[in-house]
């Protein structure tokens, strides 16, 4: 697939922001991979390179089909689309590392997940494929497909360390609406900060 960014046509969609109700639907099986899906998935892409993501479930913009962008790359132009993604292994080594999230700004904190995945999906043209992941990409995958469960990462955390961000992030989008909807700054790659340590 041609590198989104040079499609200066295509309009990011706006991103969901944690506590919104929406982020906890369950994403529902894409039907067929048609027109429609690959639409839709473009401007996911977009979207994920306009706020320097590295990953982007389509729950995250109010879309509510298993569809999933990734982008892992040091050159940000190997996009990855799993659409109707099914988790068909997973590594009973885990390991935690630090997260954090395009719906989540500003907020960062460990998580503990497998080190390698296998996973079965289709692409942007229907045709299924295997991914065998570990590292960066499988973290990223795992994450990624929480959203389709209706699941944000900061859920792995303890119900004072939820409470303190929501309280915080409802105050910046308070402060955000008075000020003129002005956003708040981005951190690069924010959907998976960082690999898990060894």
């Amino acid at each position: 697939m041609a590198t989104p960014m040079s499609n200066t046509t295509v309009q990011p969609y706006p991103i969901l922001r944690y506590p919104d109700p929406r982020l906890l639907k369950v994403a529902r099986p894409v039907a067929h991979v048609d027109e429609r899906v690959r639409t839709i998935v473009q401007r996911m892409l977009v979207t994920m390179y306009a706020a320097q993501g590295i990953g982007l479930a389509a729950t995250q913009v109010d879309i509510h089909e298993r569809i999933i962008v990734i982008d892992v790359s040091d050159t940000r132009c190997e996009p990855m689309v799993l659409i109707n993604p099914e988790l068909e292994w997973a590594s009973p080594e885990k390991r935690r590392g630090e997260e954090g999230c395009l719906s989540v700004p500003g907020i960062y904190d460990g998580v503990e997940r497998s080190v390698a995945v296998r996973v079965r999906a289709l692409d942007e043209h229907g045709h299924s494929r295997v991914i065998e992941a570990e590292g960066l990409l499988a973290v990223c995958i795992q994450h990624e497909m929480d959203h389709l469960q209706g699941k944000v990462f900061v859920e792995y955390l303890s119900p004072l360390k939820r409470e303190r961000i929501r309280t915080k992030l409802l105050k910046a989008q308070r402060e955000a609406a008075r000020d003129g909807g002005a956003a708040p700054a981005r951190r690069p790659r924010t959907t998976v900060v960082a690999e898990a340590q060894p």
